[in-house]
């Protein structure tokens, strides 16, 4: 039976060492080197997050990874000196930051890895 305390998720890149950059320097996470040329990306105490090279890598079209944040402009203005550009995506309401607000749900940033990959901050809602 599936022991569903130990799934593992994971996403592809097509350079690995921009992808240990990039997530290791520029956003600050913990990355170590895994078997079989994988990179760990360990946040919170769960199971790591698997990153792994793939010769014919297709960025994804939705969000791969969203990091709860406690204040989204503050990260924002953090991740935007570090060189990281947000996306605007049509159907939201983005301010001049690029953080979609809406009255239905959380305040969202997205922005790109090196890959193409989607990732987001969210500011969770009271």
């Amino acid at each position: 039976m599936i022991d569903n305390n130990r799934a593992i998720s994971g996403f592809s890149v097509s350079d690995i060492n921009k992808a240990r950059e990039f997530y290791g320097n520029k956003l600050q996470l913990k990355v170590m080197d895994g078997v079989m040329g994988l990179l760990e990306l360990h946040v919170g105490n769960g199971n790591p997050i698997i990153i792994y090279p793939k010769e014919n890598h297709q960025p994804a079209t939705f969000t791969v990874l969203n990091f709860p944040v406690e204040n989204i402009e503050e990260t924002v203005d953090q991740l935007s000196a570090k060189g990281i550009t947000f996306e605007r995506y049509e159907g939201f309401n983005h301010d001049s930051k690029g953080i979609a607000r809406s009255d239905e749900g959380p305040s969202i940033a997205w922005f790109k890895d090196p890959s193409g990959n989607i990732l987001s901050i969210i500011q969770p809602t009271d």
